[in-house]
């Protein structure tokens, strides 16, 4: 597809080199194509060792015909033997002979199915081997349920079906689990959301820029035009694909070009995500957070304190544990979350994750692997083996590189501790410096003001974006750059007197006006340490019209003060004693977002774009702050994973 000059001018100005800029600083080198779920990087994984004592025929395309006649297909690695014995069912949309094994995720199929496992992966509608026509979310409730009750006839199986997979292959589970399946007995998601508006398509009313569009082009859309025999579209996306950094400055987003928007074979789930910007109906069909009571499964969920949906995990998590459809589901779930972004989970080797998470060595390595299969033993073969009984949460404090457990989330032992911007001026260029007292101001101060422009955004140094290290900003960074800019400000704590443990998500009460009637505020937590350098522990945002309802936006009024609260996405960090801890604010973070052009048009519906003035204000009027989740010292803690049961 020929890029003209009449799309060129439609590019946001700067994009490109912002985009490259952003790898740079996120220390990022390498091909430009961006990695995806499923998808393969160098090194010996999976391991062979430790396989069961069943050996394995495996059957190709084994069809399973859903409610309305679609046949789906699915590879079946069968165990040898004359018992019955329960399934562990994978729906994906990233080929089933991939299987997500690797970048260094799962065992492969074969390897579970050695130990006495029904072991079945299928390409999800329209995908793969599988007929249909695909779109994202649509179909998954129905053919999730027809999906179990399917495996759970096959022959050999005892009829119990678990399920496992990775972020969309996460959001399988979710989907089949809030139908309900008669069969289904557990699920074991890993780093995937509570909500497909909310935390997964856009945040805090902000479209998720570095994640949506290279993930859509650079996997779904392309694989689906191969499933369909459009070579031709697959061919296009892809090299558009390699061009994402150049892509991802492009408007208006309703036309964007490499999902043909005049076609609606291609991508119309693509144009549907940008129609509706806010949480209405449409996303809110398939959301999970809204069905808990229907989930009646004990869950066994896997997060990343760097991943894209981190916070949806948490939910799902907490969720459960309030509302979930049986006593059994409420009292057995587990939520593991360590030192890792969305793809890699600390694999020595795999070369996907941030330098400073592979940093963590073996201690962060991802359990997976280990505690997976001895779930599925005691759900599903009813070994009593201690992984579950209680609401369990398994983290890794970073900083520290030890794992903790705790019995609830937010931790039980929480401190809330509130601290409150000051200071005279925050820019970084300006020397002076913004202050995190304990105490809220009483004397007038002066509002700080920066020119946020939608044309010069501020780079992403890390975040929680997805895919890959390479691709969308994730991870963490020193943000000696960044803080450099005119319009980030910063304001930073006394050092610490002792270790300080940060762990739960953190909130920003901030007051701020701005002349535009539509625009947003970005808020990142930093640990500072005693030399200066810094880390982004994780970060977040507010579109100003999303301030009481992601339901239900309504314009500011400009130059008019609001309490916006931006939810900072969770962390676990031990800020040492003598380091601080900082807030920066601004109003941008590309290309982890989408920079809001302060116009108050529809969103993705015009290239147009203004500069506006932001006032923060921190007076008594007005007391902007920031509440942390400080955990007390003490409390067990191990360089490993502490297994309580193992094969």
């Amino acid at each position: 597809m020929s890029w003209n000059r009449g799309r060129r001018n439609r590019i946001l100005r700067g994009g490109a080199l912002l985009a490259a800029a952003t790898l740079v600083l996120s220390g990022c080198s390498g091909s430009p194509s961006a990695p995806s779920d499923g998808h393969s990087v160098s090194g010996a994984w999976p391991p062979s060792q430790g396989r069961g004592k069943c050996a394995v025929a495996e059957q190709e395309n084994v069809p399973a015909t859903m409610r309305d006649g679609v046949v789906l297909k699915a590879d079946v690695y069968r165990p040898k033997t004359a018992d019955p014995v329960p399934v562990i069912l994978m729906r994906t949309q990233y080929g089933k002979a991939e299987a997500q094994v690797k970048p260094y995720r799962y065992q492969s199929p074969d390897w579970f199915a050695s130990h006495c496992y029904l072991v079945v992966v299928q390409d999800i509608r329209g995908q793969g081997a599988s007929g249909g026509t695909f779109t994202e979310f649509g179909n998954d409730r129905n053919d999730g349920y027809d999906s179990v009750e399917w495996a759970a006839r096959l022959p050999g199986s005892n009829g119990k079906v678990g399920m496992y997979g990775s972020s969309y292959v996460g959001a399988t589970q979710w989907l089949s689990a809030v139908t309900a399946p008669p069969h289904l007995v557990t699920i074991v998601p890993s780093n995937t959301a509570s909500d497909y508006y909310d935390g997964w398509t856009y945040e805090g009313g902000e479209f998720r820029l570095a994640f949506v569009e290279p993930w859509a082009m650079g996997t779904i859309a392309q694989t689906a035009a191969i499933n369909r025999g459009d070579t031709g579209t697959a061919k296009q996306l892809a090299a558009d694909q390699s061009q994402y950094t150049r892509w991802m400055g492009y408007r208006p987003y309703q036309q964007f070009p490499p999902m043909h928007p005049d076609d609606p074979a291609v991508a119309p789930w693509f144009f549907d995500w940008i129609r509706h910007s806010a949480r209405d109906d449409y996303w809110k069909q398939w959301s999970i957070r809204d069905h808990y009571p229907n989930v009646q499964v004990p869950v066994l969920d896997f997060e990343g304190w760097y991943d894209a949906f981190l916070a949806g995990g948490t939910e799902n998590f907490s969720g459960m544990v309030h509302h979930g459809g049986t006593p059994q589901a409420r009292s057995n779930q587990r939520l593991v979350i360590g030192p890792w972004d969305h793809v890699g989970w600390g694999r020595p080797g795999s070369g996907v994750s941030a330098p400073m998470l592979a940093a963590a060595g073996a201690a962060g390595d991802s359990p997976v692997n280990d505690l997976m299969p001895a779930w599925f033993d005691h759900f599903l073969k009813g070994q009593d083996n201690k992984v579950a009984g209680q609401p369990t949460v398994d983290y890794f404090l970073m900083g520290a590189n030890k794992w903790k457990t705790a019995t609830a989330w937010p931790l039980p032992n929480t401190r809330w501790t509130t601290y409150y911007l000051s200071g005279s001026g925050a820019n970084g260029l300006s020397g002076r410096v913004g202050a995190l007292s304990a105490t809220p101001p009483k004397d007038p101060q002066q509002p700080d003001t920066y020119y946020y422009d939608p044309l010069d955004p501020v780079p992403s140094a890390g975040g929680h974006s997805c895919c890959g290290a390479s691709s969308g900003p994730q991870g963490p960074y020193d943000q000696y750059v960044v803080e450099q800019r005119s319009d980030v400000l910063t304001y930073t704590t006394a050092p610490m007197s002792a270790d300080t443990e940060l762990t739960g998500p953190t909130e920003v009460k901030l007051w701020a006006s701005s002349t535009a009637p539509d625009t947003d505020f970005t808020a990142k937590l930093v640990a500072v340490a005693p030399d200066g350098a810094t880390v982004n522990l994780n970060d977040g945002i507010i579109r100003t019209p999303f301030r009481d309802s992601l339901d239900n936006p309504t314009p500011t009024v400009p130059g008019q003060p609001y309490q916006y609260t931006i939810k900072i996405w969770p962390t676990s960090y031990l800020v040492k004693v003598g380091s601080r801890i900082r807030v920066e604010i601004s109003s941008s973070d590309y290309p982890q977002f989408a920079p809001n052009p302060n116009t108050g048009q529809p969103f993705g519906a015009s290239a147009d774009t203004r500069i506006a003035t932001q006032t923060i204000l921190h007076d008594a009027d007005h007391p902007s702050s920031v509440v942390l989740p400080i955990i007390p010292a003490g409390g067990a803690a191990s360089s490993r994973f502490p297994m309580d049961a193992t094969r």
